[in-house]
């Protein structure tokens, strides 16, 4: 059997600021904006050529036996992108906080571009929730 992460939710504090940063500024594709149930709204967006979708929900009580996450306490999901500079470069262009690109080297983090697999950047959405985003050698399915 295959267990794939096809969702993750983000916990956000205002979902139309949300939606337009996700979709409009990162050009994610909005897959879905919906109210499900009386005040419950859930907003299915995906990054381009990703197979996980983020949701963004409001009014989405807490599953049993789990607690709800509050806007901007989500912290480490990482995107893949075959070049982290263009990547930064289109952040930027798009108005967002990014980081300079960095690598993991003897000391500790550095500025620049690293090996393989070792080229990192990060930012943070409108709510805090923070985002790394990593150089990968190659598209997914080429892997």
């Amino acid at each position: 059997m295959n267990w794939t992460l096809e969702v993750v939710a983000v916990p956000v504090a205002d979902l139309d600021r949300a939606k337009e940063f996700y979709g409009e500024t990162l050009g994610f594709t909005v897959d879905l904006d919906q109210e499900v149930a009386p005040g419950v709204r859930i907003i299915q967006i995906t990054p381009p050529g990703s197979r996980c979708s983020l949701s963004l929900l409001q009014g989405m009580p807490a599953f049993p036996g789990t607690r709800e996450m509050a806007p901007g306490t989500l912290h480490g999901l990482q995107l893949c992108v075959t070049d982290i500079e263009a990547a930064r470069d289109e952040l930027v262009e798009a108005g967002v906080d990014v980081s300079p690109v960095m690598h993991v080297g003897p000391t500790g983090w550095e500025e620049g571009k690293g090996d393989t697999w070792n080229s990192f950047l990060t930012f943070a959405d409108p709510d805090g929730n923070g985002w790394w985003v990593q150089e990968a050698p190659s598209e997914l399915s080429e892997r």
